[in-house]
């Protein structure tokens, strides 16, 4: 069944999910805000089953399938612990009655609810995701290596698939966009990104060469020395505010800016 969701808030906004009885929405540790007491909360190193999948009981293969669920629960931990992602997913369910639970981002900025109906993936940056009913289906995706050392951010990538509702966070103001109304490819700040949908064909290239108005927009423009790519035909969703300005700016403010005039290659990165 389709997740009742309502999307509040301007600057910082949050989800509201309204619950039916033994409905199961489940969340990345860190982002539940509140609850009634009839919704149950569990926390589980492993995300929700695959189709098809069991959660041990009848079929599950007895020792076989103990081993098998327990190597599957581990593969998802170190992918997730190599992609810096939480370790552990929380998991709600209503229990003899509809229920609320809520849910927020890390950052200042918009939410959204993204519907999957099991013929198309989502890709989503890192920290994008806040919570999915049960049948959806969270994993990491690594983008090819020279893609990812490239350009910095998008190496590692969150993955939706199955059919329901996901809904993901980001930071400032969002804009939708899709690159075949734009002569099929865009190209965009690589801290801009925040989720695609499959079929979008995802690249970096260098801004310019190595030439003196290519070290100028480098060292002096702001982006660094690549630009993220988006080819095809499908949903792109972009936001107006990057971690790193945000960082940058509180630096500035609390008079610990060592970026100086020049920017680019040599802005001061958070972490």
């Amino acid at each position: 069944m389709t997740l009742q969701q309502e999307i509040v808030g301007n600057v910082m906004q949050m989800a509201v999910v309204n619950l039916s009885p033994g409905q199961t929405v489940y969340c990345e540790a860190g982002k539940f805000l509140f609850k009634t007491t009839n919704v149950t909360m569990e926390t589980r190193l492993s995300g929700p089953p695959g189709a098809g999948q069991q959660q041990g009981g009848a079929g599950s293969g007895g020792m076989g399938g103990i081993l098998r669920q327990a190597m599957g629960t581990a593969m998802q931990v170190g992918q997730r612990a190599l992609a810096g992602e939480s370790l552990a997913f929380q998991y709600f369910t209503s229990q003899g009655g509809e229920g609320t639970v809520g849910f927020a981002g890390v950052l200042p900025g918009e939410m959204r609810a993204l519907e999957l109906d099991g013929t198309r993936a989502w890709f989503a940056e890192k920290d994008a995701f806040v919570a999915a009913e049960s049948s959806v289906q969270f994993g990491i995706a690594f983008q090819g290596g020279r893609t990812g050392m490239s350009g910095g951010e998008g190496f590692i990538l969150e993955k939706f698939t199955g059919r329901g509702t996901v809904i993901i966070a980001g930071a400032g103001n969002f804009i939708d966009l899709n690159p075949a109304d734009f002569g099929g490819r865009i190209e965009v700040d690589t801290g801009c990104l925040v989720a695609f949908e499959e079929g979008i064909q995802y690249g970096v290239q260098r801004i310019g060469g190595l030439n003196r108005q290519g070290l100028m927009n480098a060292v002096f423009g702001g982006e660094g020395l690549s630009l993220a790519t988006l080819e095809g035909n499908g949903r792109v969703i972009l936001q107006s505010l990057t971690i790193e300005s945000l960082a940058n700016a509180l630096k500035k403010a609390q008079g610990g800016d060592k970026q100086g005039p020049t920017g680019g290659m040599f802005s001061t990165h958070a972490g």
